[in-house]
């Protein structure tokens, strides 16, 4: 039995730090046989290269002309989302309700580049998540404050998605699981990055929770792409009808 990707809701454009345009994504979504595409740019909190929230309309715009080609031609459909940095301690995200509001869907994970409310306590954070991701060493106050970041922000947003959980820094993933089981919100395996990893999906997979791949496609050639979380989602031994935007053939 084949699988097949249904939808890809994590891409990036050049309202971040893609390479391609809207159109360009819907064009390469269309010759993967996708039914839906999200775009995902990172949240203004991100230094250099966040979206402007600003420009939203402008991105609905170009979403509504790609339906009323898909109209004409064929094609997937086009949901403006956002991939939102999760690093305040109360777990607000670096966005407004009202700009949340604008959206189809909420992407979120940690990110290096954010400083949010507590910048000196954002900084320590990605220093311990830096040599955390060379080295694998932490400290365990370190991965409890994850991980606090990650729950509070579970339980104050409506997060559709958990992008990458446990890239970047030193998580508690059973308790993350936990938290996502508690609010509905989907865990991305990651075809970008090794998140989840495979014991991740297996620490996860014990909780009543949903996952989803993401291209987290960073050039148009790569919407859609998603061997790779496959891979890990198989090895890991993980019933393959609990990823939602994968069909059996």
């Amino acid at each position: 039995m084949e699988s097949k990707l249904r939808f890809d809701l994590h891409t990036h454009t050049i309202y971040s730090h893609g390479k391609g345009d809207i159109e360009d994504n819907w064009v390469a979504a269309k010759a993967a046989g996708l039914e839906t595409l999200g775009i995902s740019d990172h949240g203004p909190g991100h230094i250099g290269f966040g979206l402007d929230p600003k420009k939203i309309p402008e991105m609905k715009m170009k979403a509504r002309a790609m339906a009323m080609r898909a109209g004409h031609e064929g094609g997937p459909n086009v949901l403006i989302g956002v991939e939102a940095n999760i690093i305040n301690p109360d777990g607000q995200l670096d966005m407004t309700p009202e700009q949340l509001e604008q959206l189809d869907f909420v992407i979120a994970g940690y990110h290096f580049g954010t400083i949010g409310k507590a910048p000196l306590k954002a900084g320590l954070m990605h220093a311990a998540g830096f040599v955390y991701s060379h080295t694998h060493l932490s400290a365990a106050r370190q991965r409890d404050y994850n991980t606090m970041l990650v729950v509070k922000a579970l339980e104050n947003n409506k997060i559709r998605i958990l992008s990458h959980p446990g890239a970047k820094a030193d998580f508690d993933i059973p308790t993350i699981a936990k938290a996502c089981e508690k609010s509905g919100t989907w865990m991305e395996i990651n075809n970008r990055h090794g998140c989840l990893t495979v014991e991740g999906i297996r620490q996860a997979a014990k909780y009543d929770v949903t996952f989803i791949i993401g291209s987290d496609a960073h050039v148009p050639g790569d919407v859609g792409k998603y061997d790779e979380a496959l891979r890990r989602a198989v090895e890991a031994g993980l019933d393959l009808k609990r990823i939602v935007n994968l069909r059996q053939e």
